[in-house]
């Protein structure tokens, strides 16, 4: 009788863990908004390699609604044909010397708002080559050629229509520019629009942290797609960290660019987990070599897991030997926790709705603080005292 009552309950036992496992098995993170700001709706950049025109955009339109106006969606493709305007201009001035391609950076976004002023996303699609989807394989291979040609210079001297027939390209694939168009009823000009919607490109910066260069300082980036050669302010970790954190706190979101190669970025999640294939044996690192690139990655965060500490030495050094590149630009735009209570970023991708979050992901602190190369931001985000201390108005 003791024997099958003892029998009994280690199974019940068994089974209640196994219950358990399988439950957590099939949860994975679980994630509660601690705060999240208005967003507009998640798009897709599809194959045009533009997420820091999307990222940046998604941006603007958050500061729209945080400045009390109606929810509207901006065109990214207006900002991409004047962009790649501005850049076939200094590809040109530097004889080639330059990175020329469909990259970007945040402060791109603001230059162009900033000097051509923006549109709705119904006045400007972008879309204009018999394609419903942004696939610019075609056109930056085109827009690179004309390019190099002209650097060339084959007639010893550039002419006056090389220009005009670079436009002509933008304008047979992306569209011509309006110059005035309709919006709910009252007509404006991309200029009169801007001042509408009440963004002042003077008020947003960009912040970053590194070391090679003196903190409470400005420089340009030295990343390939930074080809206006940008200035962004320089902090150390713990104070940039700290300015995220409370950014959100006060309600503002932020563009973030960032790098994705770590086996961490996977399925909606960003961590930098403590976990490394160091500590297989070589059996097992084998078997984990033979998978698919995506189950490798998924094994590596399967539920939350303990996350390396993050120093700015280690950050200099993925800077410098090249493990942190400008891959990426996305939109933060508020704090969840996970069930264990861990803060994270609420991050809004542009690649349509592509995961179980509904084209949002979750990056925690250390995946922040690893990863990030700068971020644009609106000024009054941050505290008088660093304010004064950077020398902003």
């Amino acid at each position: 009788m003791k024997k099958n009552i003892v029998l009994t309950f280690a199974c019940a036992c068994v089974f209640l863990y196994q219950a358990q496992a399988q439950e957590q098995k099939e949860e994975g993170y679980r994630f509660t908004d601690i705060k999240r700001m208005p967003a507009t709706s998640v798009k897709s950049q599809d194959r045009s390699s533009t997420c820091w025109s999307w990222s940046g955009i998604s941006f603007f339109e958050s500061e729209i609604a945080r400045l009390g106006k109606d929810t509207i969606s901006l065109s990214p493709m207006y900002v991409v044909w004047h962009t790649y305007d501005g850049k076939a201009d200094r590809y040109v001035r530097l004889h080639g010397a330059m990175n020329f391609g469909p990259g970007g950076a945040h402060y791109d976004v603001q230059w162009a708002i900033d000097r051509y002023g923006i549109v709705p996303l119904e006045a400007y699609s972008g879309l204009n080559y018999g394609e419903n989807i942004h696939a610019h394989g075609e056109l930056n291979s085109l827009l690179r050629a004309y390019a190099d040609v002209i650097v060339k210079n084959p007639n010893r001297k550039i002419t006056t229509a090389w220009k005009k027939g670079y436009q002509g390209i933008l304008d047979a694939y992306l569209g011509k520019l309006p110059e005035t168009f309709t919006y709910k009823g009252k007509e404006y000009t991309p200029q009169s629009f801007t001042q509408m919607l009440g963004l002042n490109m003077a008020d947003y910066i960009q912040l970053t942290s590194f070391s090679h260069h003196p903190f409470y300082s400005q420089f340009a980036i030295e990343v390939p797609d930074n080809w206006l050669n940008g200035n962004t302010y320089n902090l150390p970790l713990d104070e940039f960290m700290d300015v995220l954190d409370k950014a959100i706190d006060k309600g503002f979101t932020f563009a973030w660019a960032t790098d994705l190669s770590e086996k961490g970025f996977t399925n909606g999640i960003a961590v930098v987990p403590t976990f490394d294939t160091k500590e297989m044996k070589d059996a097992e690192i084998t078997k984990w070599l033979t998978l698919p690139k995506e189950e490798q990655q998924r094994q590596f965060i399967q539920h939350p897991c303990s996350e390396k500490k993050i120093t700015q030495e280690m950050r200099q050094e993925a800077f410098d030997n090249y493990q942190t590149t400008d891959d990426h630009g996305m939109h933060i735009v508020g704090k969840a926790k996970d069930q264990n209570g861990t803060p994270y970023f609420i991050v809004k991708n542009s690649w349509g709705k592509y995961n179980k979050y509904d084209g949002y992901l979750y990056a925690s602190y250390p995946f922040v603080a690893y990863k990030t190369t700068s971020v644009m931001i609106h000024k009054d985000a941050l505290s008088k005292e660093l304010k004064k201390k950077l020398g902003i108005d």
